[in-house]
């Protein structure tokens, strides 16, 4: 799961820019659609969250959390620390996982390289998939990574702490299924008119269940970028 975590950054870092700098003008992007799409998904799945936190309210308990990891109290701090992380130091953002920053630079590299000659953005192109090759096979080791850590709490607190994450699990995995069975599928179906369950099952096959255990959205844009090559 470390492994995941320090690569991921460099992943979104590489990918982006080499997306960019390689994007061609001629033709059509369909990016408008694919946009509405996500937002109503991303909407309705924060809507499904908040519906289960409140028709099934859970209490566990947690270690105190560090003042660093404190929320903000107005909304100018949600803006001061907005603009922080788009002109954090690109090393810096890298290794503090900050994808605001990551994305802000990697945009405007991108942006930059397309005026690069050719070779450079093959290069580029090469070292991304690289990066997604190395991401595919830390996934695969993933399980091994989850054992140890259940493993680890286990033998540390006792059965009784993770009993009292039951109910949360429960709630989770039921607004999971909810978005990933039916709110899904119906977006796809208002959509395409077209049966969304076929598509749906194999999304949930080959990529929710990674995207899942890894907890890592990053580290699964390989496995989400394959499934749009080849279907």
């Amino acid at each position: 799961m470390t492994a995941l975590k320090g690569v991921a950054p460099v992943l979104v870092f590489v990918l982006v820019m080499s997306a960019i700098a390689n994007q061609t003008v001629s033709g059509s992007l369909h990016i408008k659609p694919i946009i509405v799409l996500y937002l109503l998904s991303t909407f309705g799945s924060a809507l499904t969250a908040v519906a289960a936190s409140f028709l099934f309210p859970t209490t566990i308990t947690l270690m105190a959390a560090p003042e660093a990891a404190a929320a903000p109290n107005q909304i100018s701090d949600v803006l001061t620390t907005l603009v922080l992380n788009v002109v954090d130091n690109p090393v810096r953002a890298l290794y503090n996982a900050n994808y605001i920053g990551i994305l802000a630079w990697a945009i405007a590299g991108g942006l930059i390289l397309r005026n690069a000659r050719e070779e450079t953005r093959v290069v580029l192109s090469d070292v991304s998939g690289m990066i997604a090759v190395i991401v595919q096979i830390v996934i695969r080791f993933a399980p091994l990574g989850i054992f140890g850590l259940v493993s680890e709490t286990l033998a540390a607190e006792g059965l009784g702490v993770m009993l009292q994450y039951a109910q949360l699990l429960g709630v989770l995995l039921g607004a999971m299924a909810f978005v990933a069975f039916v709110l899904n599928p119906f977006i796809v179906w208002l959509a395409t008119r077209e049966n969304p369950y076929p598509i749906t099952l194999m999304c949930l096959r080959k990529s929710g269940m990674s995207a899942f255990f890894t907890r890592s959205s990053a580290a699964n844009i390989p496995v989400n970028m394959d499934i749009c090559r080849t279907g």
